[in-house]
């Protein structure tokens, strides 16, 4: 565990919805940079994910009633995984009880909800981060980045990002391994753009360098579950900025054979090269994930990314201490959620979908 630095404090967490297994990740890479973990509360106690993480963080009371923790004026920070459609309203009730919020993404599932979360941001003075692991945890993702601003690709132009997912079996099994009845609801979900897809909207905005963009298209489908009207399994959208493009496709469709949940891909068009990541396995090569091959005037090069530092984590615990936005600008948090958001309210259905 990772301790604090030489005269700062050490803060104080709750978790607060514990529905999805990003729950543990969060927790986790605050515990590791010595955060403390004062209580655990959900609105389903007995929800796989809420007995796993009790399991795993034995020491932390459990609180019945959510609103002790949300209210506790010795909580610094407030994590959530809860359903998405919950997410919103326990960050509201933190943010303005002055507790710095982070969530799983999607952070929020609606644009009204995004407005009150920026109007609770600023009268507040505390943070929300969204926790967009598939960049903030991925040590390729965070070499594309170091890369990019290197200038090693020349100026980024458009990205291609893929989101594939396994859906696994209807059953809530432990570990994460089923799915509850939300996950078949758009309405809790948020939608397939709003929640994946706000993963590829992160990435297309900070490797482009763009603050804003604009959605030219974007579809959502139910292509295999026509007894669940409400799911969406396929979603695909076209972005725009002022000087770059982007394209993000994701689904539920990844097949049993693949040794690991997706095969989630990036690449980075450059004016000078690109890069391309491939996040989680490389199908008929090296072991392992973190796969970066960068093509440019030189020639070709694989990229080891093992010792890449990891920041979002450390850089959270900083900006409680400090009031800073080290971990990642609050303002690329909104633009990010708006675009999603934007997206799935302007998609077409396709296939089962309603």
């Amino acid at each position: 565990m990772s301790t604090p630095a030489a005269g700062s404090r050490r803060i104080r967490i709750a978790a607060v919805g514990l529905d999805h297994a990003h729950a543990f990740g969060q927790i986790g890479g605050l515990v590791q940079q010595g955060a403390e973990l004062v209580g655990l509360s959900s609105d389903d106690p007995e929800a796989a994910v809420a007995q796993e993480v009790r399991r795993r963080w034995p020491d932390a009371p459990w609180v019945d009633d959510p609103t002790e923790l949300l209210h506790d004026p010795t909580v610094d920070l407030v994590v959530t995984a809860a359903v998405p459609d919950r997410r919103a309203p326990i960050a509201l009730e933190a943010l303005r009880a002055g507790k710095d919020v982070v969530a799983d993404k999607p952070g929020c599932i609606s644009l009204d909800q995004l407005a009150e979360l920026e109007q609770a941001v600023a009268s507040s003075g505390r943070f929300w981060s969204v926790t967009f692991s598939e960049r903030f945890e991925v040590r390729c993702a965070v070499k594309a980045g170091e890369l990019v601003r290197s200038g090693r690709i020349g100026k980024v132009v458009q990205t291609l990002g893929l989101g594939p997912h396994r859906e696994g079996d209807r059953a809530h099994l432990a570990g994460g391994a089923g799915r509850p009845e939300w996950f078949y609801d758009h309405a809790r979900t948020g939608g397939i753009l709003t929640d994946i897809a706000s993963h590829q909207f992160d990435q297309f905005l900070w490797y482009t360098g763009s603050e804003t963009a604009e959605v030219v298209s974007s579809t959502v489908a139910n292509y295999t579950h026509p007894e669940s009207p409400r799911m969406q399994d396929f979603g695909e959208a076209t972005l725009r900025a002022a000087d770059a493009h982007g394209y993000v496709r994701v689904d539920w469709y990844t097949p049993a054979g693949l040794p690991t949940w997706g095969d989630g891909r990036l690449v980075i068009l450059g004016t000078e090269g690109y890069i391309e990541l491939r996040k989680y396995v490389d199908v008929e090569g090296r072991p392992g994930g973190d796969h970066l091959f960068v093509v440019d005037g030189s020639g070709t090069q694989y990229v080891d990314c093992s010792d890449v530092e990891l920041t979002y984590y450390p850089d959270l615990v900083h900006d409680v201490l400090h009031r800073t936005e080290t971990a990642c600008p609050q303002r690329h948090t909104f633009e990010v959620m708006r675009l999603a958001l934007q997206a799935q309210r302007a998609a077409t259905l396709a296939g089962y979908a309603e």
